[in-house]
């Protein structure tokens, strides 16, 4: 039998899960307020992964994968430890909106400090509690309010692991990006911890594909790591795409935006993306693609104003088919017979 896991002074056994609340504040009229981890540790030894959400508060659509990656049967057979927290930003979530009350980013304080701000502090209780006893962690996030993305996967320059790890999650794009000063993935980073980020859908929007392809992506994450069986859990359609950098196209101009190109488009040099016309239609401005590769992001709201970004283009490694992008595209299926590993 495994030793228990420990974690904000609650002692897990091996082969049982709990949700354990951790106090991070008390908010103006006495509520109190947790960050809320459920733990799931394995009777079997194994690596301690960590599944996080909504450190901005209106990224919803990791809230829904966590949900659903908890009730997976599979984890019934689970190796290792997954620490799951479905919202670390408890304050933003309540509020609809991506900050803490006092306006700062939780995704730019890591790695916080006990006495510090609000964002701080929280930021130094998921370090010190949850990120310090990980050996891998995957951290959920979604476009802003407004726009949408693809679902990505994000991960550092030059680290060969990520890279491994990337191919087992086998989201549609994997972009290689640098890490932003504060950010859990510097900060994990730093510390030794594999950290994937996970881009997909819209903020306060829940999206059917990006959460299926978030939560078959973790899960085959965890069979390439050997912390659950592989059977049973949803195979790649095609392997991911890797691109090594990517540019916002913006508004010229603006007034209203009609969109002719979508997320997961193949697009050339030059290709129109979209139209720009005035409030009152005395001028038209055609938005132009200013590389060839794929659209993993773009506005969804028709207002736009100049200097705007609208369109999120990525440049892939090598030429990308516009049928293995399709067969991505496909709604992944979920514990279907025909689609196991």
């Amino acid at each position: 039998m495994r030793d228990p896991f420990q974690i904000g002074g609650v002692t897990i056994p091996a082969g049982t899960r709990r949700t354990v609340d951790m106090p991070v504040s008390v908010m103006a009229d006495h509520t109190p307020v947790t960050l809320s981890a459920h733990v799931v540790h394995g009777r079997k030894p194994g690596p301690v992964m960590f599944v996080s959400a909504a450190i901005h508060g209106d990224e919803v659509i990791g809230v829904e994968i966590v949900r659903r990656l908890l009730n997976a049967t599979l984890l019934d057979r689970l190796a290792g430890t997954l620490i799951a927290v479905p919202i670390v930003n408890s304050f933003g979530f309540l509020n609809r909106a991506r900050y803490l009350p006092d306006r700062r980013d939780l995704n730019r304080s890591f790695p916080g400090y006990s006495e510090g701000s609000l964002a701080g502090r929280l930021a130094h209780l998921f370090t010190s509690e949850i990120l310090e006893q990980a050996d891998v962690g995957i951290d959920l996030h979604s476009a802003a309010q407004g726009r949408e993305n693809l679902p990505q996967i994000r991960l550092t320059p030059g680290d060969a692991r990520l890279q491994e790890l990337a191919r087992a999650f086998a989201a549609p794009v994997t972009l290689v990006s640098k890490t932003r000063e504060g950010s859990l993935r510097e900060v994990a980073d730093s510390q030794g911890v594999d950290l994937l980020l996970f881009e997909a859908a819209e903020g306060l929007r829940f999206d059917e594909f990006a959460a299926r392809a978030g939560v078959a992506g973790i899960l085959r994450v965890m069979a390439h790591l050997g912390m659950l069986t592989a059977r049973g859990i949803p195979k790649a359609r095609k392997p991911a795409i890797f691109c090594e950098g990517s540019a916002w196209v913006r508004a010229p101009m603006g007034g209203l935006i009609r969109t002719l190109r979508g997320s997961g488009d193949l697009v050339e040099e030059g290709e129109v993306l979209g139209v720009i016309a005035d409030p009152f239609g005395d001028a038209e401005l055609e938005v132009r693609a200013e590389t060839a590769g794929i659209v993993i992001g773009r506005v969804t709201l028709p207002v736009v104003n100049e200097g705007d970004a609208l369109f999120h283009i990525a440049e892939p490694r090598e030429e990308a088919d516009a049928e293995d992008i399709a067969a991505h595209l496909a709604t992944p299926a979920l514990f279907d017979e025909d689609e196991i590993i």
